[in-house]
């Protein structure tokens, strides 16, 4: 599984000031419904009660939401990228300003926690967020994700 087959381009956003993490969720239904056709308001919902299972913010001022929904045919990602970051509930404490969001087939099984441990993996590199946090360019955060991973393979 390959970061650029679940990120397309266009999922990437760079977002000045979130007032709260229901709003980033909202902000991730309309990429999700602008780039993979998916209905927004199921994936804010689906977002929201998967985080009430408990934060998905991984520490370091990463977030991981993900949900299962209906229509997809594969998991597909969108990534933000928060100017000033918020408060997530993460494990740290710390507010997140790196957010990879993941969508997957309801009956995914096991792709979607491979997905979600590809993201992970790339995300805990303190080099690859360093980079990410230092450009505003959604081509550049793209390239950045997706180039991370080819040389962590290699």
């Amino acid at each position: 599984m390959q970061l650029s087959s679940l990120l397309k381009p266009e999922a990437v956003r760079v977002l000045g000031t979130m007032s709260s993490k229901k709003r980033l969720f909202q902000e991730l239904g309309e990429v999700a419904h602008s780039v993979y056709g998916l209905s927004a308001t199921e994936v804010v919902d689906a977002l929201q009660e998967r985080e009430s299972l408990g934060p998905t913010g991984v520490g370091h001022g990463v977030a991981l939401p993900h949900a299962r929904l209906s229509g997809l045919d594969k998991v597909q990602g969108a990534f933000i990228r928060l100017e000033k970051p918020i408060d997530f509930g993460s494990v740290d404490r710390l507010p997140v300003d790196l957010i990879f969001a993941l969508f997957a087939p309801l009956d995914s099984g096991v792709d979607h926690l491979k997905a979600l441990a590809l993201v992970s993996r790339t995300l805990r590199d303190t080099t690859v967020c360093g980079k990410l946090r230092a450009n505003t360019d959604p081509a550049t955060l793209h390239a950045v994700l997706t180039e991370a991973q080819a040389s962590q393979a290699a």
